[in-house]
């Protein structure tokens, strides 16, 4: 199995209500998973969200935690709510409704990969589900909700920021004023999962760097954000997609030449961001 269901990096001094979470990034595949699949070892890591981590990893450097997930997304996904099983791959599990992610294979347990590539040969057992569901989903979850709550009692409020990787492909066809592409997409579920200040700010933390953003197209957020994005309770969720052509070949699922460049600017955003979360002023004035 693999080691860990995550990673958490705390902050020497914790000084941010924002969480950033990695929930796709995990690398860990297990040799007896490699071989129970149809994938190869590098087609299998074609929906992972190869390097965000790392992108990600100065957060605490700013007063922040990073929670990382430890799993790969083939083998769970954190993104998924924990019924959205798949009876498809699953044995034993009866559908239920009409769910688009489950019914493309992209359950908590996923079947296919991106281009809906089968990952196994055959049917999972029920048990196995539920194991990975235990093992790795629960505590990576309760890990999150812990970290959302340390900063409300800390703070006063909680910022999530949910850090993802998305196909160049996958932005082939939105086009900004002016004809650009986006680079970044921030998904707050079209106003639902965040205060409309705060992901103006998280906007322009990005812009200010040079990127090009845009909101909630193609990506709006998924479970995570739907799930922990509770304005009302001083709980926002925001999900950041990067256009994996900006650090790494995805062909072959390696950093580009410019990846240490790249992250460099990434810094800077990083510590805008988590300065939002101690701006005392703004939290006064709500």
């Amino acid at each position: 199995m693999p080691e860990h269901a995550f990673i958490l990096d705390r902050p020497a001094k914790l000084t941010s209500s924002v969480v950033f979470a990695s929930p796709h990034s995990g690398r860990d595949y297990p040799s007896w998973f490699l071989e129970r699949s149809i994938l190869n070892a590098r087609s299998i890591r074609s929906s992972e969200d190869a390097f965000v981590d790392a992108l990600f990893a100065a957060a605490p450097t700013y007063g922040a935690p990073l929670l990382r997930s430890g799993a790969p997304r083939a083998f769970v996904d954190y993104n998924r709510s924990a019924e959205e099983l798949d009876p498809a791959l699953i044995a034993g599990v009866a559908w239920v409704g009409n769910n688009p992610r489950v019914s493309s294979g992209l359950g908590v347990i996923p079947r296919v990969v991106s281009n809906g590539r089968a990952i196994y040969r055959g049917k999972l057992t029920r048990a196995e589900a539920d194991a990975r569901i235990s093992g790795y989903w629960r505590p990576y979850h309760a890990t999150l909700q812990g970290l959302l709550n340390e900063a409300v009692q800390h703070f006063g409020e909680a910022i999530l920021v949910d850090c993802h990787s998305m196909p160049h492909e996958a932005i082939d066809s939105v086009r900004m004023p002016g004809g650009r592409r986006p680079e970044i997409v921030l998904g707050d579920r079209f106003g639902a999962s965040a205060h409309g200040e705060i992901v103006d700010a998280i906007e322009a933390a990005f812009q200010e760097a040079g990127f090009v953003v845009s909101r909630n197209a193609p990506f709006a957020g998924a479970y995570v954000t739907q799930h922990y994005g509770r304005p009302s309770r001083r709980q926002h969720a925001i999900q950041v997609e990067i256009d994996r052509a900006l650090y790494m070949d995805e062909k072959r699922i390696v950093p580009s030449a410019d990846f240490d460049g790249f992250k460099a600017a990434l810094d800077g955003v990083i510590a805008k961001i988590a300065t939002i979360g101690t701006c005392d002023q703004r939290v006064a004035a709500e």
